[in-house]
């Protein structure tokens, strides 16, 4: 899903995987307590949605939407 997501839709957002087993640093940086961890953030930095567990492209997708992002597949 996250690959499909930063290749698909790079131009309305950026998507950034973190492996926390091998750099502790984001984890404890974003405050990560389980995972996965999907945190939506604004171009400042901002929080602005934060999800623990499996989250569908759909839902992603939809959860940006409602955020206010304009999402669309790149072709």
């Amino acid at each position: 899903i996250l690959e499909d997501l930063e290749k698909n839709y790079a131009s309305q957002f950026t998507t950034t995987f973190y492996d926390v087993w091998e750099n502790q640093e984001p984890a404890q940086r974003f405050k990560i307590r389980s995972i996965p961890t999907q945190i939506f953030l604004s171009p400042d930095g901002k929080e602005l949605f934060r999800h623990e567990g499996f989250f569908a492209k759909e839902d992603i997708l939809k959860k940006w939407k409602e955020l206010g992002v304009e999402v669309s597949e790149s072709k």
